[in-house]
Parts: structure tokens; C-alpha cells; sequence
């Protein structure tokens, strides 16, 4: 019988051993056989790509990654899913196992701070070139593509800014150039879009995020093509990057409830946006909410829902105004991440030129000194008290 992803994600695992709904933590670093022909034989099964329960050593995972490793393939459709240790390793993983000395990558400007770190300064080191192109400019995506270039990086929407680019146009270029591509869909997740199945090579998502839910898991998901696959399992292989059995359990119980917790994040997201909408002190709100806006029309296009995270601009022309409301906030959390229960705000230094905190800056989004961007995620509290919380710190902005 065809199933739904709604039913799909809460049947997908059990232990049909302890007759338990959910699958054992298994934590092991020796996996034992029977006979030296019964582990040849494994060995075998894993190089062809076949199904098994186990691996033949701990550092590939544990029969619960695998557990993890299927449930994200069939919400993918992929067809292979690396696991992480952490969200950022799954970019690394990418990188490290495509790109060469003498390649160029081109990069959106708008990507996750750490990402252009390592595109910036490790990968310099390696002879490996980054470039970064508008997000909101195809011409010069298409402008930056030579003989050379190895890879184009997308996030999407962009990480703070928000911007949406037009999907299906990268991904013909790339085919027509034989160019590889990877999309980080950590905020629209694969229940709202699917990216292999739009033609990208790789989807990267950030499992500390949403598929986790709770603020107390750490991982990362690359959902490849078979095209990729070989050169990703071979340093993946190597590298060590991996998810511990612990983390993947608590993702998977994170997965069970993703559909429920992203219809509400969306929910609560609307009637946030609602309000603030109508607050003279927020000069522009960052998210796919108006009709008439370029991102809403591409959202539309390529999204089946949204999310809870987004971004407002707040005209000050005193930044300690904008601090005191940020720490005046009762109901949203001061920190890193999101994706979890709870509602969080942090203010975001995207034209600080101070030497530590280069990585934020953005090369390509325009705004002058007395605008300034504070990060919301928006979580599963009463959308009605998160409003007023909201109302009764705005007025410290001077």
C-alpha cells in the first residue's frame, strides 16, 4: 500500500527484535561475523550498494545510522544518504571529496557563514579557487562559470538575507557544462522540496535543524545522486566523518513529528509576520509573505510550504536600541541555531568589517548604517504571546 510522507514518517522504524516502536541504540566499533566468508560477503553487499542492517566496522555506523540513513533516503528520494557528525560537516564532506587543486566552485554569497569560511581561507590553501556571484543575479552566476569550475554551492533561501533563486535555471547550466551541484535545504527541508528530484547532484541539510526539533542533537545530512556517490563513499570512508548511534536516535525521534512541527512553525510564522507587518519601526520583513515580491513568486515555484525562520530589518540609528530590544525579549531565547521548540532572536553584523567577523559580510546586499537585521525563529509557543512579547520590546528602539 502507497503511503503518505505523514504516515510514512511515523512507520519507518521499529526493532522487530524487542518488538519496541523505536529503533536500539546500538553503539559498537567491532561488528562481529560468523566466518571470514560471511564478512567477505558483507563487504561485497556494501560495495555493490546493497541493503544491509549493519556495516562490517563502527566508524561507517551502526545499525541504527542505517535506520536514519533509509528514512531520510525515502524522504529524499536518493539514492544514498550520508550521515554527519555535525550539519557543517555535511558541507565539508562535499566539498572535500569533489574538489581538487586547480578547481574553481562557485558559491552564493548568501551562504552560511562557515561555508564561506572554508571556501575563503582552508580551500585556498589547497589551490582550490572560490568564487561568489549574486544570489539575486543569474547573469552572474552565469557570468563566473569557466573550464575550471567543479562545483556550484547553493542555499536556499539565502542564510539571514533570504533571497530565493530560480533552481531549475542553475541546474541546467550545471547539466550543460557538466558542472556538479549541491543545495543546502536546511530551512525548507525535504517535506517542502525535494532537490535531487529537481536535478541537483546533492542535498545538504543541517539535521540539528528541524529534523532534530529539540534543540539536543547534532548532525548532518547529504542526500546524493549516483553520479556522486562513489567519490562521496570513498571519503567518507576515509575521513571519519560520521553520526553517532545516540544522535541518530534522537533524530529519528525528531523526524517522527517533522510534518506536525513545521505546520505550526508555518502557522505561528504567519501571524507573527501579521503584526509585524504593521510596526513602523520594521522597515522590511525577510520572508516569502507578499505576493507581488520576486521571492514569494520563486518560493511559490519550487516550495510546497514554509517555515519558521526569517529575518526583519529595523531602522535605527542607534544599534544599542536594537541590542536593548533583542535583550528585553522574555519568550525568545539569545543564541546560535534553530530549527527547535522554542522561539530565538539574534541580531546579525552583515557589514562588520572586523577581522573575525569577516565571514558575515555580504559583498552584494545593500543597506545603509542605520539598518539592521535581527534573526527570528519563530517556535511552537502561543503565537499570541510571542506578539506581545514582541509589542511591549519594540518601543525600546530609538
Amino acid at each position: 500500500m502507497k503511503k503518505s510522507i505523514r504516515t510514512f514518517l511515523k512507520h519507518p522504524t521499529k526493532d522487530n527484535s524487542n518488538r519496541s516502536a523505536n529503533p536500539a541504540v546500538i553503539r559498537a566499533s567491532t561488528i562481529l561475523f560468523n566466518t571470514m566468508q560471511e564478512l567477505y560477503e558483507h563487504e561485497k553487499k556494501i560495495k555493490k550498494h546493497k541493503k544491509v542492517s549493519h556495516y562490517s566496522y563502527g566508524r561507517y555506523g551502526s545499525s541504527t545510522t542505517i535506520e536514519l540513513e533509509n528514512m531520510l533516503k525515502e524522504l529524499e528520494q536518493a539514492f544514498h544518504v550520508f550521515l554527519t557528525g555535525t550539519g557543517f560537516g555535511g558541507v565539508a564532506l562535499a566539498i572535500m571529496s569533489l574538489c581538487r587543486p586547480g578547481d574553481e566552485f562557485l558559491v552564493s554569497d548568501n551562504v552560511y557563514g562557515p561555508t564561506k569560511e572554508i571556501s575563503e581561507k582552508l580551500l585556498k590553501e589547497f589551490n582550490v579557487k572560490a568564487k561568489f556571484y549574486n544570489p539575486d543575479s543569474f547573469d552572474d552566476l552565469k557570468n563566473k562559470v569557466t573550464d575550471k569550475t567543479k562545483m556550484i554551492l547553493v542555499e536556499n533561501p539565502g542564510s539571514n538575507t533570504f533571497e530565493f533563486q530560480d533552481l531549475s535555471k542553475i541546474v541546467n547550466l550545471a547539466k550543460k557544462k557538466k558542472i556538479y551541484t549541491f543545495l543546502d535545504n536546511t530551512w525548507g527541508t525535504p517535506l517542502y522540496l525535494k532537490p535531487l528530484k529537481l536535478g541537483f547532484d546533492m542535498s545538504f541539510s543541517s539535521a540539528t535543524k528541524y529534523f532534530s526539533g529539540h534543540s539536543d542533537a547534532m548532525g548532518g545530512s547529504l542526500a546524493v545522486n549516483k553520479k556522486v556517490f562513489k567519490q562521496i563513499m570513498f571519503f567518507y570512508k576515509l575521513s571519519g566523518y560520521r553520526m553517532s548511534a545516540d544522535e541518530a536516535y534522537l533524530i529519528i525521534r525528531g523526524l517522527r513529528t517533522l510534518d506536525t512541527r513545521l505546520n505550526q512553525h508555518y502557522e505561528n510564522t504567519k501571524k507573527v509576520i501579521n503584526f509585524l507587518k504593521r510596526q513602523k519601526k520594521v522597515k522590511e520583513i525577510l520572508y516569502p509573505y507578499k505576493p507581488s515580491s520576486k521571492n514569494y513568486k520563486l518560493w511559490k515555484k519550487y516550495y510546497s510550504g514554509a517555515t519558521g525562520l526569517f529575518s526583519i530589518v529595523i531602522k535605527s540609528k542607534k544599534k544599542s536600541s536594537v541590542v536593548k530590544f533583542v535583550n528585553s525579549l522574555e519568550l525568545f531565547g539569545i543564541g546560535y541555531s534553530w530549527g527547535g521548540f522554542e522561539s530565538l532572536a539574534i541580531i546579525q553584523d552583515l557589514k562588520s568589517s572586523k577581522k573575525d567577523e569577516y565571514i558575515q559580510r555580504r559583498r552584494f546586499y545593500r543597506f545603509s548604517n542605520d539598518e539592521h537585521i535581527v534573526r527570528l525563529h519563530i517556535g511552537l509557543e502561543d503565537p499570541k504571546d510571542l506578539i506581545n512579547d514582541l509589542r511591549n520590546c519594540l518601543r525600546y528602539i530609538k
